[in-house]
């Protein structure tokens, strides 16, 4: 056991080591063609000051921005992935000719003032932009540049319309959307009208306590650099098995029960999806102009992949400004949250193997930069479609000018069964022939004390709870609360490519439940990878705005939130969907009472029956490509 130790202690030394290598070699690199000047204190309009550190090419010319804000540590000091990757992204631009520009977002380690995820004043990125323009070694044009919780502020601020804020390159950034067209999800807080659980794990994870060791205010730019050589100010959490602790009830308990840090849970738990609060803060929605071109990056498996690409169409479409219209342009790649660059040769997402999914993203990046930033002349637009986008199954990259491809057709399939769809072994049907329905409807008892697991899709930032991707989803579906309606096997393969439209007619004992949907391609073997999947909350049927609860057994037309794939169907493969009422721990269950929902311990079972006939043709609508 003494030797076991040994080894990893010592493992653990090398890796640390390895680290510290790589970030020093990186820094040698930076320091031979910049300047570096950390523990920028760069003021807002009411005199909070927050952290910045800013890297300029040497060189008596006048350059442009690459500018990234986040709530997370890239304190140089020490060893971390996100410190080398800083530098990484620092040394990109340098080589090619830009200032890079690191800050933290208020409140945030060294930054002065109170953090509120989605809350923070949109006047802090407008007056970084102005202080930034008017360094005497800046050319005045600024580029924004992250992924996710470095994204996410990037399109409220957009709409200020900065004249410095040139353009800018989002990826994964759905916890930045509020409302957009029929979405209302509100930063990623909701699906439908149902909270998604991954904001409990990642404000655990990074939330500062209001009780922290606090920088004096007013520290020296010299003071700061000497403290962060020892004090890094990153919280450690102690570990939580979320798989465990996220059946915690009532929900609005769940960081107060691992002795989290719940003071932004707390208040954002309670708000319904049309909260006046949640328009007040940092989020974009589609009231709000939009004044910057920009580069958005999404994944198949992210966890709100059609509000992003929804926002892409909504600011090609509506935009005041027509230069901003005509440079709006999309990569869509089959990865997780974040995960673009991580494609290889042989890219495994989740169990399924996607290809050689690999693209020249920071060469496009740069073109991007390089057109709009510098004004050069190059061929970005000429070789650049407007959407690019990775087709799964044929597991190829594909570009349309438009979202979806003009070449699509809505194509309807049915859900039909004997009444018995209960399971893969049932005889749920899924045809493309209307007439072939059968009048019949399907029941299943929900019991929130034991809902159906998640298993892969798109996800983020929820811990061990949950693994995202394309998992085979066989064992779920012998759940007798899961029905499965299942195509014949095709005989020509098709593409599925844009936006998903589902409707079911439901009755119910109880006054609001839950429905899920999984779009999944059954292979000859049986394994069934899962597409795409969403939930709607019942009471959010007629919008997010009123809640109106359900007469008992009384039938209801329910339309799902849409969901959004390109995948290519293979020939003798089958198209399956998944009809349930819960997706724990991914989305919170749905206690069934009519109550609140966030402040119940207690639940109910509901008997739920999913219509199928000519008077309720429950299905789901697949944009499918015609050569």
């Amino acid at each position: 056991m003494k030797n076991l130790y040994n080894i990893i202690v010592l493992v653990a030394i090398l890796f640390t080591q390895q680290s510290l290598n790589s970030q020093q070699n990186i820094l040698s690199k930076i320091h031979e063609i910049a300047t570096i000047e950390q523990k920028v204190m760069m003021p807002m309009r009411d005199g909070v000051r927050l952290s910045t550190d800013i890297y300029v090419p040497k060189t008596d010319k006048k350059v442009p921005i690459i500018f990234s804000r986040t709530p997370y540590n890239f304190n140089s000091w020490g060893d971390g992935e996100e410190k080398t990757r800083t530098h990484e992204r620092a040394y990109e631009a340098l080589k090619r000719g830009y200032a890079y520009v690191v800050q933290n977002e208020r409140g945030r380690y060294f930054s002065e003032g109170k953090w509120d995820i989605l809350g923070i004043p949109l006047t802090d990125g407008y007056d970084a932009f102005s202080w930034m323009s008017k360094q005497p070694w800046s050319n005045g044009k600024i580029g924004t540049l992250g992924c996710s919780s470095t994204a996410e502020w990037q399109m409220a601020v957009a709409a200020l319309d900065h004249p410095s804020h040139a353009a800018m390159v989002p990826q994964g950034f759905g916890a930045g959307v509020g409302r957009v067209g029929e979405f209302f999800e509100q930063g990623n807080w909701y699906r439908g009208g149902v909270e998604q659980l991954l904001f409990a794990t990642w404000l655990y994870g990074v939330e500062h306590d209001e009780f922290k060791p606090r920088i004096p205010a007013g520290a020296t730019q010299e003071d700061l650099l000497r403290i962060s050589r020892f004090y890094d100010l990153a919280p450690e959490n102690p570990k939580v098995d979320w798989s465990v602790k996220l059946k915690h009830l009532p929900i609005k308990d769940l960081l107060k029960n691992v002795g989290g840090k719940k003071e932004i849970f707390d208040k954002m738990i309670v708000r319904k999806p049309n909260d006046k609060d949640w328009f007040n803060g940092g989020l974009y929605h589609d009231d709000m102009d939009f004044g910057v071109p920009s580069f958005w990056f999404v994944s198949w498996y992210d966890v709100a992949t059609s509000p992003n690409i929804a926002l892409f169409n909504h600011v090609r479409n509506n935009s005041s400004d027509s230069f901003v219209r005509d440079n709006q342009y999309l990569i869509i790649a089959p990865t997780l949250h974040c995960g673009f660059t991580r494609a290889t040769e042989n890219t495994i997402v989740g169990e399924r193997n996607l290809g050689d999914a690999r693209l020249n993203y920071d060469e496009q990046i740069y073109d991007w930069f390089d057109m709009i930033l510098k004004d050069i002349k190059n061929d970005f637009k000429e070789k650049t479609p407007k959407v690019q986008y990775y087709t799964m199954g044929v597991n190829k990259w594909q570009s349309s000018e438009f979202w979806p491809p003009l070449n699509t057709e809505m194509t309807t399939f049915y859900l039909s069964s004997n009444g018995n769809a209960n399971t893969l072994n049932g005889d749920g049907k899924l045809t493309s022939l209307k007439r072939k329905i059968k009048d019949n409807t399907d029941s299943f008892f929900y019991d929130p004390m034991s809902p159906v697991n998640s298993n892969g899709g798109g996800v983020c930032c929820i811990g061990n709870a949950v693994s995202g991707g394309a998992y085979d989803q066989q064992e779920i579906e012998t759940r007798d609360d899961v029905l499965v309606y299942t195509s014949e096997p095709l005989k020509n393969g098709f593409e599925v490519t844009g936006f998903i439209d589902s409707t079911i007619y439901l009755s119910s004992d109880v006054k609001d439940t839950d429905i899920t949907i999984k779009l999944i391609d059954v292979y000859p073997d049986g394994t069934a990878y899962n597409i795409d999947e969403t939930i709607q909350r019942v009471r959010y049927r007629e919008g997010f705005d009123k809640e109106v609860f359900m007469d008992k057994e009384k039938v209801y037309k329910v339309n799902l939130s849409r969901m959004s794939t390109s995948n290519f169907f293979q020939k003798n493969h089958k198209i399956r969907i998944e009809i349930s009422s819960s997706n724990f721990p991914r989305f919170a269950r749905n206690l069934n009472t009519g109550g609140d929902n966030f402040d119940e311990s207690k639940g109910i079972i509901a008997n739920n029956k999913i219509h199928h006939s000519k008077k309720y043709p429950s299905s789901i609508t697949l944009p499918i490509v015609k050569n």
